[in-house]
């Protein structure tokens, strides 16, 4: 194989791995910043179920489980399978009440 030909083939496995790369979950700054070095503890949460997701619900409840990120699953939702053990998660029916909550 010549250069050019070797150097294409590197190039464009780069180019393939970097579009396969993901990117980090942020959740917004809270003023007072939570302390995760326990880690996420969705027990601590547990009242919230039955009641509606919103945004700032989903921020009280980050900074009360102490994780670092936290997001809102509908039943439609494409989720990645990594396991993030400083993430909250809120799993949500169509309506958008709390029928679950766990880390991961």
């Amino acid at each position: 194989m010549n250069f050019k030909t070797r150097f294409s083939l590197i190039l464009a496995a780069a180019l393939f791995a970097a579009g396969c790369s993901t990117t980090a979950e942020k959740s917004e700054p809270s003023a007072t910043p939570a302390d995760t070095s326990q880690g996420c503890t969705s027990s601590a949460v547990e009242n919230l179920k039955g009641k509606t997701a919103t945004p700032e619900l989903l921020e009280q409840a980050r900074q009360q489980a102490g994780a670092s990120t936290a997001r809102i699953l509908a039943p439609d939702s494409v989720v990645t399978l990594e396991y993030n053990g400083q993430r909250l998660n809120l799993n949500v029916d169509d309506q958008r009440v709390i029928t679950r909550i766990s880390c991961g």
